[in-house]
């Protein structure tokens, strides 16, 4: 397995990311201005962050609840079949559900945790009869609901 490759950040990079993962809509000029640099070197050191892969993506961030999402799972996934193949497929399968927010393979006693996010109870049941109950590859799956998500999404520490 090949290891990705990092980006080599110096201090003003790491300071120039830790202000813009928590807000995307801060101007070059006010990032500058905190960091010690021009708005165009701090659009420079950006575009290059983008095009090295460091910045994936510039997403809006959206309260589940507000929009009628009031269910949040963690579910644990225990897989029958660990062999590579087997697991991409597995993956691939809840990686398109919409209702899959996270999806993360582990290391321990299950296979797969997930964060889904739905409307209500109904909702997840209907996503776990779609998706988990009848796969052949299931063993068996585990369901914490979120009661409090204390913290959700929390910027990168660059300490």
């Amino acid at each position: 397995m090949q290891l990705p490759v990092t980006m080599d950040l110096d201090d003003l990079d790491r300071a120039i990311l830790d202000l813009y993962q928590r807000d995307t809509r801060q101007p070059s000029e006010q990032i500058g201005a905190q960091v010690g640099l021009s708005a165009a070197a701090v659009q420079r050191r950006l575009k290059r962050m983008r095009e090295s892969g460091a910045i994936v993506a510039e997403t809006a961030a959206l309260d589940p609840r507000k929009l009628g999402l009031g269910l949040t799972a963690i579910v644990n996934v225990d897989l029958v079949d660990e062999s590579a193949r087997a697991t991409r497929a597995f993956r691939d399968k809840v990686c398109a559900r919409g209702e899959v927010q996270q999806c993360y393979g582990v290391a321990g006693s299950f296979d797969y945790v997930l964060l889904v996010v739905v409307a209500d109870l109904q909702a997840y049941e209907a996503f776990c009869e779609a998706c988990l109950l009848h796969d052949e590859n299931v063993r068996s799956f585990t369901t914490q609901v979120v009661l409090d998500a204390a913290k959700r999404d929390g910027p990168l520490s660059f300490a």
